[in-house]
């Protein structure tokens, strides 16, 4: 017919979209040139297109249908290759090895006793990433070698990358530091020449800055991401912009300002939601590090718990934060636990094992302790830490050493230590360009001055201090600095400032609110806030579910079912957890995972056994939450998630107006009031106040 378009024509148009990075477009088209028979070139298209369109289930499901499609037509290599890609992907964006080695031992069996060929080499590749992210140092080393040695001869260019990445991780973990470094140096300057192609170079640029952030190597990890962010604009595609934000916001992190470090986390938070699954929590994290540095300590929980749901670890992060909620206590056993029983899931963003993983756990125990005053822990894990910094060549480590020794001997009466150890840590930071803990330094400095019977110098350190945290915009921290300014040091522990007389007031009278404590008393306007508070104080250490909380405003669940909710908005209906395609791929995958399983036991491997059932409780816990009463599909946005944003925000801003009026009782209430899904008053027992409302 006149005008009709060939497939070969469409299929170039699809390529074309692609080139110009249209790959809503290109999906599109592939859909139109889909005739129920699609081509091997039109899934591998297909692939590209959804990976880039944000649809990561329909790019693996394109590579399945591939793997298929040549197995059927006989065409051995061409399958292994795909079946590879799969594992590569899945590997990638879920964490999940389980899978990833099912597809791997597939490809195994489709190339067994072929001559060499390129799909030999994109199975060495992945196989690579797959025992180094579980922790084979020997085997990954093989691997990458061979995927070298192929992907030289071969004419497989991402082959070489990426072993040539893995060799030099394996190097630095092995503590051969410098020359890790220059191997790695190697591969960027090969990145920036633009021989790789684009999917290489962005998962190698994230393999550059998650080696360097590993180190504590900040100020190379600033370059690379700075490389990165240049080169993602118009090459960059799929998650790799996502990723690329959440290393910019680890750099602001460290160089502030917070704002800003905040907004990267949260939109690289939003572009890596359609491709991540276990390792979203990565992002998470680094938004609660970020809200905890900021002051925010119940947008940091928030995301610290979210990560944890993710099967990630919120470690140290989630301990510092009991510590600012005046919890030493479960501060010190979260961190001491996470040092006992490391994060094995397996990881690219994070050391995968060996001690390295340790040192900021192990810095956030000193930090911890040191405000206990429990110097019998503070002190070997300062040792330790030190003795890792000396291990590998960073001065970011040094620098968190020397800070950590100082904390140490302060709290150990050795003052001239703790002087000169944390002078060496200011200039470290200063020169590195992390502002944030520089200024943690001088609080430390300035006490040990202070303990030294130099109050000028003192004063001169927490001021500085102040400066830096304001600039930053660490509110809360530059508080802290100025309270020293006023006071002096705190004491070794630091629970909620209460007044000797363990009884108070807080009683809503139909238009305002009458709050007696710690010897004041004001009269403030009522909010919302306060009568949810009034609730919480009413039934301390009681847990209310937050649809209770709003039901006591509104009328009972059965009068406000299908409702809306005052202050809530959007529509009832929320998006899907999981959509049917993504729950048919779970299921999928933990048959993979079944297979893995029986594998491993059949030969005696424990430790693989541990991590595909860890795997395996990943998927079912993922598929319950997904799935509501009755088999229905579970949506976000639903009223429980909308009444706990609404409720949160009530409580938060009422005490936020309380604090102008009332500071030390706002302050208590803010330390010891819990909220999420489940609201509770539960303050720590030497804050303890029996209140009448």
């Amino acid at each position: 017919m006149p005008g009709r378009t060939t497939p070969t024509e469409t299929l170039d148009d699809v390529r074309s979209a692609l080139e110009e990075g249209e790959w809503q477009h290109a999906l599109d088209l592939c859909g139109r040139c889909d005739d129920g028979a699609p081509s091997p070139d039109l899934l591998q298209l297909r692939a590209q297109a959804a990976y880039g369109a944000a649809d990561f289930e329909g790019c693996v499901t394109a590579w399945e249908q591939l793997h298929r499609l040549h197995e059927a037509e006989g065409d051995r290599a061409g399958a292994a290759e795909a079946a590879a890609m799969v594992a590569l992907f899945l590997m990638m964006d879920t964490g999940l090895m389980a899978p990833v080695r099912g597809w791997l031992a597939r490809a195994d069996r489709l190339l067994d006793g072929d001559d060499e060929q390129p799909a030999h080499a994109v199975v060495a590749m992945t196989r690579t990433y797959e025992r180094f992210m579980c922790g084979d140092m020997t085997a990954a080393a093989v691997e990458a070698e061979r995927a070298i040695e192929l992907g030289e001869r071969l004419d497989v260019r991402p082959a070489v990358v990426i072993g040539r990445v893995a060799m030099a991780r394996l190097r630095i973990l092995d503590h051969e530091v410098d020359e890790g470094m220059a191997l790695l140096d190697e591969v960027a300057a090969l990145l920036m020449s633009g021989d790789v192609d684009p999917l290489t170079t962005g998962m190698m640029y994230c393999e550059l800055i998650c080696a360097a952030q590993g180190l504590a190597l900040h100020d190379r990890a600033a370059e690379w991401t700075d490389v990165m962010e240049r080169w993602r604009h118009g090459a960059a595609f799929g998650g790799i912009n996502g990723r690329c934000r959440v290393h910019r916001a680890e750099i602001l992190r460290m160089s502030g300002p917070c704002r800003q470090a905040e907004e990267e986390a949260l939109r690289a938070c939003e572009e890596l939601r359609p491709w991540m699954r276990r390792e979203f929590g990565w992002p998470l994290v680094e938004l609660g590090n970020i809200r905890l540095r900021k002051g925010d300590l119940e947008g940091a929980e928030g995301a610290f718990l979210a990560a944890h749901e993710h099967a990630w670890s919120p470690q140290p992060g989630l301990a510092l934060l009991r510590l600012e909620q005046g919890d030493p206590d479960a501060a010190a056993s979260l961190v001491a636990d996470a040092i006992t029983h490391p994060f094995d899931i397996p990881s690219k963003e994070r050391p995968p094992f060996g001690d390295l993983r340790l040192a900021p756990l192990l810095d956030a125990q000193v930090e911890i302790a040191t405000a206990m005053g429990d110097i019998e822990t503070a002190r070997p894990a300062a040792e330790k830490l030190r003795g890792i910094a000396e291990r590998y060549s960073s001065r970011g480590l040094a620098a968190s050493a020397a800070l950590a020794t100082a904390r140490s001997a302060l709290v150990a009466g050795e003052v001239e230590t703790a002087i000169d150890r944390a002078s060496e840590a200011i200039a470290t930071w200063v020169d590195l360009g992390a502002p944030f803990e520089a200024a943690a330094a001088r609080l430390v400095l300035g006490d040990a001055w202070d303990e030294a019977g130099n109050p000028s110098a003192a004063q001169l350190e927490w001021r500085a201090a102040r400066i830096a945290f304001e600039q930053f915009g660490a509110e809360r921290w530059a508080s802290r600095a100025a309270l020293r300014l006023e006071q002096g040091p705190p004491a070794a522990v630091s629970p909620t400032d209460v007044a000797a007389a363990k009884s108070a007031t807080f009683r809503c009278n139909g238009g305002t609110v009458t709050i007696s404590f710690a010897g004041s008393a004001v009269t403030v306007r009522e909010l919302k806030g306060f009568r949810y508070v009034a609730r919480l104080l009413a039934e301390p250490e009681r847990e209310f579910h937050v649809l209770d909380l709003v039901t006591g405003e509104h009328g009972t669940m059965a009068e406000r079912r299908g409702a809306p909710i005052e202050g809530i908005d959007g529509a009832a209906a929320g998006l899907p957890v999981l959509d049917d395609q993504a729950r048919a791929a779970y299921r999928r995958r933990l048959v993979d995972v079944e297979e893995d399983i029986e594998e491993a036991e059949r030969a005696n491997d424990l430790a693989r056994v541990e991590l595909a059932q860890h795997d395996r409780d990943y998927l079912v816990a993922e598929l319950a939450r997904a799935v509501g009463l009755g088999g229905r599909a579970r949506t976000t946005g639903d009223d429980v998630e909308r009444a706990r944003t609404s409720v949160t925000r009530s409580i938060r801003y009422s005490l936020t107006k309380l604090s102008a009026h009332h500071p030390a009782a706002a302050a208590h209430l803010d330390q010891s009031i819990r909220t999420g899904t489940y609201c509770q008053y539960r303050p720590d027992q030497m804050a303890a106040v029996e209140w009448s409302t």
